[in-house]
């Protein structure tokens, strides 16, 4: 039986633009237990066999990299009111751990990622959708800190993948997405006045 009351809606943006941050922030407006975050991340595929560790290799900004019908199959479970279990990823060493996590349905679910709005399948399922517009020389830098701090990478190889990959793919498909999107905001606002905002259109819903 399908849960009506099970809102999806889809957080998408550039690499650093915010997205889990904004996810984040507005999940703690909800009561607690109504809202659960689902990430796009979670979903890429195994390329440990192919990773060479700086990640110059491997375009993981392509469609292609990630199993977005497993997440439509999930989502689509989680509107009819079934618990899944979502993959885990290692992004240190760009593998599908055995672990997965459960999620349960929810009034809301919040999924973020780069190139979500680009599945149609995905845009199908989501209820609403964002979109967060930044300019590039911000995503740049909020990527290079959080790959040298989170993901044991080096500057130059950030600085080389985002050249020759990150922003390519940006301009191809995650620019050309925020067209499907209901609402597009400014990532360079106040993280607390976006929330807010979303937060009252999502109630809404």
């Amino acid at each position: 039986m399908s849960n009506n009351n099970c809102k999806v809606i889809a957080i998408s943006g550039g690499s650093g633009s915010g997205k889990t941050t904004l996810a984040n922030k507005i999940m703690t407006l909800f009561e607690e237990k109504e809202c659960e975050i689902i990430s796009q991340d979670n979903y890429y595929i195994d390329l440990s066999e192919k990773f060479d560790h700086d990640g110059g290799s491997l375009n993981f900004d392509h469609p292609d990299m990630l199993e977005f019908s497993l997440l439509a199959n999930h989502l689509k479970k989680l509107k009819e009111n079934k618990e899944v279990m979502i993959p885990t990823y290692d992004f240190s060493t760009h593998s599908r751990k055995k672990d997965t996590q459960k999620i349960n349905p929810k009034k809301i679910i919040l999924v973020d990622g780069i190139l979500i709005l680009n599945s149609k399948e995905l845009v199908d399922i989501f209820d609403l959708k964002i979109f967060i517009d930044v300019p590039d020389k911000i995503r740049l830098e909020r990527r290079m800190f959080r790959d040298i701090n989170e993901r044991e990478r080096t500057a130059d190889g950030v600085i080389n993948q985002w050249e020759k990959q990150v922003l390519p793919m940006h301009k191809k498909y995650v620019e050309t997405s925020a067209k499907f999107a209901n609402i597009i905001v400014s990532g360079e606002n106040k993280i607390e006045d976006n929330a807010r905002e979303l937060f009252l259109k999502i109630k809404d819903l």
